[in-house]
C-alpha cells in the first residue's frame, strides 16, 4: 500500500504536532515524517518515522530510542536496512526526554520507577509504542526494539512492564551495573578518563555540541598533571555535571547505584529477548552477561537468548568482524550475527522461520569458531585453578611445601598505563580506545610494578567457557590498594602463518577491584597495614581456547591509568575528596603459600 506524506502528516497531527516540516524522504522507496509524541505527563518526544511506500501488507515497527540525536537517521534507513537484513519494517528512532528535539529533563540512565508522575524510560517506551500502533498507518500491531550501548540499555528498560504490542527486543551492549562492572566503576575502582570524558560529552550540553578537550594529546600526562580527582573536576567544571556529582557523592555501592543496577528489575521475562555483547567490549562487557543471567532466573518460557562475539563495543553492528586490532578471526563474525538478528526479528515480528535459536551462541576466538550451548555458563564446565608459584611459574598444581611471596612498589606518581602511550582522548578520531583490550601486553614487560606468572607451553588445548575469578592473598604497607588482574594468552615466539603474532601477549580477560571493598561493596573499610587479606577479583566470563604450544599468563598490578583513577593507597572516606598528601607509594605483596594460595579459577570444557 502506497502511503503518502500528506496522509502520514494528517494522521500524526491528530495527536502530535510536527516539530518541523517533514524532511525529504530517505529515498524514493520510503516516506519520512517527524512527530512529537505525547507522554502521560504531557512531555513530548521527538520521533522520526520512516515507512516503506510500496508495502503489500501491514508491516511491523522496529524502533530505537537514543540520547545521541536522530539527525541522519532517515537518510540512513535504506542502506542500513539492507546491511542489517531488516528490510520490510517501519523504522522509528526517538530522542529520549531532555535530549535534542525532545522536551523534558534528561537524567542519565534514569532508574525505573524513579520519575515524577510515574514516568521513566519504561513508561516513555510504553507510551510511544501505544501511540505508534494506534497512529502509524499500515502497521501490523507488532513492535520490536533494539539498540547498542545507551540505546541497548533503553531497549532492556523498555522490556520492563512492556506494552502488549512489544513482541521482541534485542538489548545490545546494555549497561547492566555502572558501579560493579560497566561504564563508570569496576568493583569500586573509578573509570576516570572514560567517566570524565563521557559525562563531559553528555552533560556539558543537551545536543553533543561540546567536545571533551583534554589539553594534551597524551591524556596520560594530562590526567597525571592533576594531583587529585577534586582538582581535575574543578579544572574542567565537572562538579557542575549531575553525573559527575553522582560519582563524587556516592563512591560506594550505596542505594543510588543499586537503584541504577538494571538486572534487579528483571523479575519476569515476558518479551522474547536476544541479549548481545562482545568479549572485548571496552565499555559494557559486564552488562549483557549480568542482564542475561538475571533474565534466565525468570525465563520459564525459554524467551531469553544470548550472543557473545569477539567484538569491541558495538562492532557487530556495521563492521565485518573479521578482526579486532591485531587479532584476526577465522570468519566475518559481524555478518554471522546480523544474519541471526535478521532471523530473530523476522520470526517474532513477521512470523517467518522456524523460531529455533540456540540458548547461548558464543564465539571462541582462540579456536576461531562459534559454539552453541543449552545453558550459559555451560553446566558441564569444570572448575580448575591456576596457582601462582615461585619463579614466576603458573601451574594447575597447588603449592605444597614452598612458602613464598612476590612484591612490588606501587607509586601513584608513576602509574602503569592501561594501554601503550600516547593515550589519546577516548573519542578522538585517532583513538585506539576500541581495541585497547586486545593490544599486545608486552608493553609493560620489565616494569617492576607488574607481577607476572606463566605456564610452560601447553601440551594440549585448554578451553575456557564460563567464569574467571581471581583469588588473591595479599598485603600492603598502606591502608588501601587496587588489584588489577589480567589473564593472558602468550603466543609462541614463531607463528608461521601470522608472523606479527609471534610472542604476542593477548589479554583474554581482565579487571580491577578496590581493596577497601573486600568485605562489603556498600561499607568500605581500611586495610590493616601489612595484614594478609583475601581479595576476590571477578574477571567475568569468556569463551576462549588456549592452543597447544601457547602459554597461559597472569599479571597483577595496582594501577591502570588513566582509565582508572589512582588509589591514594591511604584510606580516606571518599577518594574524590582525597588530598594530594594522601597519595603515597606503598609496597604490595602477593602470597603463594599452602595456607595462602593465590590463584585464578577458570571454567573449562572439553
Amino acid at each position: 500500500m502506497r502511503v503518502s506524506l500528506v496522509l502520514l502528516a494528517a494522521v500524526f497531527a491528530s495527536t502530535a504536532r510536527a516539530q518541523q516540516p517533514a524532511p525529504p524522504a530517505a529515498d524514493s522507496d520510503y516516506a519520512t515524517s517527524d512527530v512529537m509524541i505525547p507522554m502521560r505527563d504531557g512531555v513530548r518526544l521527538h520521533t522520526v518515522i520512516v515507512t516503506p511506500k510500496n508495502a503489500t501488507a501491514p508491516l511491523p515497527i522496529l524502533m530505537e530510542r537514543t540520547p545521541y540525536g536522530t539527525e541522519g537517521f532517515a537518510a540512513s534507513v535504506p542502506r542500513r536496512a539492507k546491511r542489517l537484513g531488516l528490510d520490510g519494517y517501519i523504522h522509528v528512532e526517538q530522542d529520549i526526554r531532555g535530549r535534542f528535539g525532545s522536551e523534558g529533563a534528561f537524567d542519565m540512565n534514569r532508574p525505573p520507577h524513579s520519575g515524577h508522575a510515574g514516568t521513566d524510560e519504561s513508561s516513555d517506551t510504553y507510551d510511544t509504542i501505544d501511540w505508534l500502533v494506534k497512529n502509524v498507518p499500515n502497521n501490523n500491531g507488532r513492535v520490536g526494539i533494539f539498540g547498542i550501548s545507551y540505546p541497548g540499555w533503553l531497549t532492556a528498560v523498555g522490556g520492563i512492564g512492556a506494552h502488549p504490542a512489544l513482541k521482541a527486543i534485542s538489548p545490545q551492549a546494555p549497561m547492566g551495573d555502572a558501579w560493579m562492572g560497566d561504564d563508570f566503576f569496576h568493583q569500586g575502582a573509578f573509570r576516570a578518563s572514560y567517566g570524565l570524558e563521557y559525562s563531559w560529552m553528555m552533560e556539558a550540553s543537551s545536543d553533543l555540541s561540546v567536545t571533551p578537550s583534554p589539553a594534551r594529546y597524551d591524556t596520560y600526562e594530562w590526567y597525571l598533571s592533576f594531583p587529585t580527582l577534586g582538582a581535575l573536576a574543578q579544572a574542567v567544571g565537572a562538579d557542575k555535571w549531575p553525573t559527575w556529582r553522582r560519582f563524587a557523592e556516592h563512591p560506594a555501592y550505596d542505594s543510588v547505584w543499586q537503584a541504577h543496577a538494571l538486572p534487579r528489575y528483571f523479575t519476569h521475562t515476558a518479551v522474547p529477548t536476544l541479549t548481545v555483547g562482545g568479549w572485548w567490549d571496552q565499555e559494557d562487557e559486564f552488562g549483557p552477561l549480568a542482564s542475561y543471567a538475571a533474565l534466565e532466573g525468570t525465563d520459564s518460557a525459554d524467551l531469553s537468548h544470548l550472543v557473545m562475539g569477539p567484538w569491541y563495543h558495538g562492532q557487530w553492528f556495521a563492521d565485518s568482524g573479521v578482526a579486532l586490532g591485531n587479532f584476526r578471526f577465522g570468519r566475518a563474525t559481524g555478518f554471522d550475527f546480523r544474519e541471526l538478528q535478521s532471523r530473530w526479528f523476522a520470526y517474532w515480528l513477521k512470523g517467518e522461520g522456524d523460531g529455533k535459536f540456540a540458548e547461548a551462541t558464543v564465539y571462541d576466538a582462540g579456536a576461531n569458531e562459534w559454539r552453541s550451548f543449552d545453558r550459559w555458563p555451560p553446566k558441564e564446565a569444570e572448575h580448575r585453578r591456576l596457582y601462582f608459584r615461585a619463579g614466576g611459574v603458573l601451574s594447575f598444581d597447588p603449592p605444597s611445601t614452598e612458602a613464598g611471596v612476590d612484591s612490588f612498589v606501587s607509586n601513584p606518581a608513576h602509574p602503569v598505563p592501561y594501554r601503550p602511550r600516547p593515550v589519546e582522548r577516548t573519542y578522538s578520531p585517532t583513538s585506539r580506545w576500541r581495541r585497547w583490550e586486545t593490544e599486545d601486553q608486552r608493553f609493560v614487560d620489565g616494569r617492576p610494578d607488574v607481577l607476572t606468572w606463566q605456564t610452560a607451553p601447553l601440551a594440549a588445548d585448554v578451553t575456557l567457557a564460563g567464569n574467571v575469578v581471581a583469588h588473591l592473598y595479599a598485603a600492603t604497607t598502606g591502608s588501601d590498594a587496587d588489584w588489577a588482574v589480567k589473564l593472558i594468552d602468550v603466543y609462541p615466539d614463531t607463528v608461521p602463518d601470522r608472523p606479527t603474532m609471534g610472542g604476542y601477549e593477548l589479554m583474554v580477560t581482565g579487571d580491577i577491584m578496590r581493596g577497601r571493598y573486600r568485605k562489603s561493596w556498600e561499607h568500605p573499610t581500611p586495610i590493616p597495614p601489612n595484614a594478609v587479606e583475601s581479595y576476590t577479583v571477578d574477571l567475568h566470563q569468556q569463551a576462549y581456547t588456549f592452543r597447544k604450544g601457547h602459554r597461559i599468563m597472569v599479571q597483577v598490578q595496582s594501577t591502570w591509568f588513566p582509565l582508572y583513577d589512582r588509589n591514594p593507597q591511604t584510606f580516606v572516606p571518599n577518594v574524590f575528596k582525597a588530598r594530594a598528601a594522601d597519595y603515597r607509594a606503598r609496597t604490595h605483596r602477593v602470597y603463594r603459600t599452602v595456607q595462602t594460595p593465590s590463584h585464578v579459577e577458570i571454567d573449562v570444557v572439553k
